[in-house]
């Protein structure tokens, strides 16, 4: 093989939540599970898969635009953050279309793509990211560390022992999160 390898985008997304939603799968009145953050970072395929870029946006709910004190105090992200720098979802997956690039692989701790596809749909327009899938790593991270259930990325430095590289539950952090996770599971060969 001729060239450089293309780079790998890891993403990784916030989204409204309110105490128990997650227990409830959003299924209450008026949880829509609508995108909040988007971060992610550009890795080159190498072995050490050293980071190229970071990417961090802000996105201001449709339906529910005022943050519930639940996912303030889960993410760190403000009300006052979000009114100054959101953007609408379709500014925001425009600008991180640009960033992907022509990826047609989406690195994900779970289907990060999922929850574009029905952002989409609930706001009927159209995705930027259709030619895009989602690759999910945490079958291979779980691998890694030997445990029989599902963490979350923000659970991954305790686990795999690092440092977090920022707030926990914010987009861009949790995305050198799993960054970190799949260096080590190239290291050990099983990626």
């Amino acid at each position: 093989m001729t060239g450089r390898l293309p780079p790998l985008i890891v993403m990784d997304l916030e989204w409204t939540a309110w105490n128990g939603s997650r227990q409830r799968m959003w299924s209450a009145p008026g949880e829509e599970m609508e995108i909040v953050q988007i971060g992610a970072v550009k890795l080159a395929d190498t072995p050490a898969l050293e980071e190229l870029a970071a990417f961090e946006i802000m996105i201001r709910p449709r339906i529910n635009p005022g943050l519930d004190s639940y996912f303030i105090d889960l993410t760190g992200i403000t009300q006052d953050r979000l009114d100054r720098e959101g953007v609408d979802l379709k500014e925001g997956l425009a600008e991180f279309a640009e960033f992907v690039g022509p990826a047609p692989k989406i690195f994900g701790f779970g289907d990060e793509l999922v929850r574009v596809v029905s952002n989409c749909q609930l706001y009927g327009m159209a995705n930027p990211l259709s030619l895009s899938h989602c690759i999910n790593v945490q079958d291979p991270v779980i691998d890694l560390l030997g445990c029989g259930t599902t963490p979350t990325s923000s659970d991954l430095p305790e686990l795999l022992g690092f440092a977090p590289p920022g707030k926990m539950h914010q987009g861009l952090a949790d995305s050198r999160c799993v960054a970190e996770a799949l260096r080590r599971v190239r290291k050990a060969g099983k990626f």
